[in-house]
């Protein structure tokens, strides 16, 4: 499964991608987020690239119905990826353009992404 949840604990949601991600992968990872919002009241999101190789064509991307509701309710969003990744993922994010705090990191940086996502 290219998109997984492997950590969903208080307000923390850890998310492994692999390969291309899809949008009903996203969609679904996006659910989980929605159940950790109503549950916790807000949201911190760790998103780890292993072997990611971008996003599928196909699907509706510029659906921002999600973060137009839920992003004020979303702390902060850790990236985790290779160095080739880093300015699409910022711009897939929308670093800049949301209340959630964005930052990327390297693989190397796990442990520091942790503990920035949950600071």
């Amino acid at each position: 499964m290219p998109c997984e949840i492997v950590e969903n604990i208080g307000c923390l949601l850890v998310v492994k991608i692999r390969g291309k991600l899809s949008k009903p992968e996203i969609d679904a990872a996006q659910r989980v987020a929605i159940d950790v919002i109503r549950r916790e009241g807000r949201a911190r999101i760790l998103i780890i690239g292993e072997n990611f190789e971008g996003w599928e064509e196909k699907g509706n991307w510029g659906d921002l119905s999600f973060m137009m509701q839920y992003d004020s309710r979303i702390e902060r969003i850790a990236l985790v990826g290779k160095k080739k990744w880093e300015d699409l993922a910022i711009a897939f994010t929308g670093k800049g353009m949301r209340s959630a705090q964005v930052e990327y990191f390297l693989p190397a940086q796990l442990g520091a992404a942790r503990a920035w996502v949950t600071s």
